[in-house]
């Protein structure tokens, strides 16, 4: 009995290694060399630039991931495509074990044609164990341009007036650019800012980029733009010629509504100053120039902010031997600080002694301005203080009352003669009874 015991333990630990080397041989017969190579596979593909210029050199980058359990020997990967020409393919010659769950990334340097399309190149490496790996992707060849237009400027310039001028920059390509600088070129102007930079402008997408412009004299500006496309530098420039004129949106001082009054040796000058420009004018101030010669109490008179279609009276007090035409400037400034004058030549010949009266505006002139006529009342005759005489009778102001005779001599016989022909009847019946 014991023998048939032992016999029993020897047939059952025989028969568990028969079965353990069975199940041991099934295991190893259900893996195959191509397991590895199933399971390894493109996990991305990287251009750099994304959308290639004609000719243009950048880097494809194709990284492979080992996700199976069986190391991957690589050898011999390329580029395969008629408008890429792979330029460091020698550097991959040797051959590369690629283990379960790791990685392995192959940066070609290309170079493209100068045929614009879209192409997809494949991308292709071998195997020791079995086969190869193949993978397709998308490559774009477009020869546009950044635009870069000027968008926003002023009709006209004028000279010592600081405008602002908008450059748009618009992308529309497929990829993004980097590295943007905006340099303004030229003479005969004052830029800021001298340099703009724009760290990267993506695809379908537009950018606006202020400046302010003085010129000193008619001249041609041009924003040169430097770009990178990849590695690759580009550039474009825009032309902006800056043609002096009137400025359109100026504000433009126009004197009316004058009325002179003499006071011993000076005279006062009243009147409204308007603002028929489009834009407002700071710190207005008014004054008489040669060869009439300001005094207190109103040498200058400062109006101070005057908007668009506003007006504003003003005073101003001086001496002169000369009405025929006295100057009046007028200086004042624009949101930007900027600084214009213009001048207003009065004819003020039209003068009545020590009373007051209104007057006719001449020609104007006008430094970094405006020019343009003004209106006023129409007045009698008359001339500078100490002389003069009123409608063509009697002699100066100096004579006092004796100046007013020939008027009061009139007026009665006008009077007179009034009363007698709305009396005439009653004088005629009373002849008659006579």
């Amino acid at each position: 009995m014991a023998d048939l015991k032992k016999y029993l333990i020897i047939f059952l630990v025989a028969a568990c290694s028969i079965v353990a080397s069975a199940t041991a041989a099934s295991t190893t017969g259900s893996v195959s060399a191509n397991d590895g190579i199933y399971q390894t596979h493109v996990t991305s593909v990287q251009l750099d630039p994304e959308v290639f210029f004609p000719y243009e050199t950048g880097t494809i980058t194709v990284e492979l991931t080992n996700s199976g359990n069986q190391t991957v020997t690589l050898s011999q990967p390329n580029i395969l495509d008629s408008h890429v020409a792979v330029s460091n393919g020698d550097a991959f010659n040797t051959n590369i074990r690629l283990g379960p769950g790791s990685t392995m990334t192959y940066p070609f340097l290309v170079k493209v044609s100068g045929e614009e399309g879209t192409y997809f190149p494949i991308f292709t490496v071998s195997t020791v164990e079995a086969g190869s790996i193949s993978y397709p992707f998308k490559l774009e060849v477009d020869s546009k341009q950044l635009s870069a237009k000027v968008a926003d400027k002023p009709d006209n310039f004028a000279i010592g007036k600081k405008d602002t001028v908008n450059l748009s920059l618009s992308n529309s390509r497929n990829g993004a650019l980097t590295d943007i600088v905006i340099t303004p070129e030229g003479t005969g102007f004052t830029v800021s800012p001298l340099e703009k930079f724009i760290p990267s402008l993506d695809s379908g997408t537009s950018q606006m980029i202020p400046f302010q412009v003085t010129p000193d004299q008619a001249s041609v500006l041009t924003f040169h733009v430097e770009y990178r496309n990849g590695n690759n530098d580009h550039t474009v420039d825009t032309v902006l010629p800056l043609n002096i004129g009137e400025d359109k949106t100026a504000a433009v001082p126009v004197i009316n509504n004058i009325v002179l009054a003499s006071s011993g040796s000076s005279y006062t000058l009243t009147g409204d100053v308007n603002n028929a420009g489009i834009t407002d004018a700071k710190s207005m101030v008014l004054t008489v120039l040669p060869p009439a010669k300001p005094v207190e109490p109103y040498a200058e008179y400062a109006i101070g902010s005057l908007a668009s279609d506003d007006f504003s009276s003003f005073t101003l007090t001086f001496m002169t031997t000369d009405l025929s035409s006295i100057p009046v400037q007028i200086t004042w400034k624009d949101a930007d600080g900027n600084s214009f004058s213009t001048v207003k030549n009065l004819d003020l010949r039209s003068t009545s002694g020590s009373g007051s009266t209104s007057a006719r505006t001449g020609s104007s002139s006008s430094t970094s301005g405006t020019t343009g006529s003004t209106a006023a009342r129409t007045a009698t005759a008359g001339g500078p203080p100490g002389g003069g005489s009123i409608f063509g009778f009697g002699g100066s102001r100096g004579n006092g009352m004796s100046s007013f005779y020939p008027v009061i001599g009139l007026g009665i016989v006008i009077v007179v003669g009034i009363i007698l022909w709305m009396k005439r009847k009653w004088i005629v019946s009373k002849l008659k009874k006579r």
